[in-house]
């Protein structure tokens, strides 16, 4: 039934969304969000020889703290059909954390409830702020600028708008400002002008779950093929940044089995 709740609602939503709206997108996703960072900062910092920054922001509880009635509001003004209105109703009113709150992270339809949802925050950073270099995945985003100050200024206005508008909150201890030059972490990557390595923590998260899963393997409980087609993901991942010396640890795991 999600699924094809999805299908109908995706192409009557998704041509309302800005194009760096890269989350649970056709066409779109981390590596083409990653790819984008890059050029953009190529262009705020006229190729590099200006300094650029950039300001890193995550709401808080996104999730969690997903209003029924604004989201409602925001599906009504784009599907009129009565019966299609009850069906969406009764899936958002099926899940809450507390009375009027959350939508759960799994279904397929919550990942485009989300895109709904935020899309207020986009057009109002695009074209209220009037914002140049924006790039969001999800309740993670980013915005480019060679001008600290301004960056400073946007947060509160971005913030303000949160609050009044859409009931969220920026995460108090996720919202920077560094130069591009010093490393931006955004999405599993760390990103840098000229380079890109994987984020420490998912680094380590891959390393932890290979282990496991060998051992699994050692005792019979998964197949062969399983542990090959995790390893085949985990290169596909490191396919887009640099990551020779951790291929080199992935052909280990490879030859030990």
């Amino acid at each position: 039934m999600h699924h094809a709740v999805f299908r109908i609602l995706y192409p009557i939503f998704d041509k309302t969304f800005i194009f760096d709206s890269y989350s649970c997108r056709i066409n779109k996703g981390i590596h083409r969000a990653i790819n984008r960072l890059n050029k953009f900062f190529r262009k705020a910092s006229q190729n590099n020889t200006k300094i650029c920054y950039v300001l890193k922001c995550d709401i808080k509880k996104f999730f969690d703290s997903i209003d029924h009635a604004i989201l409602m509001d925001l599906v009504k003004q784009k599907i009129k059909d009565k019966n299609a209105i009850w069906l969406i109703n009764k899936i958002i009113e099926s899940y809450s954390i507390k009375t009027g709150k959350g939508i759960p992270l799994g279904n397929i339809t919550s990942q485009l409830f989300a895109n709904i949802y935020l899309n207020e925050l986009d057009q109002f950073i695009k074209h209220k702020l009037k914002v140049k270099y924006y790039i969001r995945y999800c309740d993670d985003f980013v915005i480019l600028d060679k001008d600290k100050f301004y960056l400073q200024k946007l947060i509160s206005l971005i913030n303000n708008f949160l609050a009044n508008e859409l009931k969220l909150v920026l995460h108090p201890n996720k919202v920077m400002i560094r130069k591009y030059r010093q490393g931006i972490d955004f999405l599993g990557y760390v990103c840098f002008p000229y380079d890109r390595i994987l984020r420490l923590k998912t680094k380590k998260r891959m390393f932890r779950k290979i282990k496991r899963k060998l051992v699994i393997l050692n005792v019979g409980e998964i197949a062969k093929e399983h542990f090959n087609h995790m390893m085949q993901s985990y290169y596909g991942v490191l396919r887009h940044c640099n990551s020779h010396k951790l291929n080199k640890i992935l052909n280990k795991f490879i030859l030990v089995i």
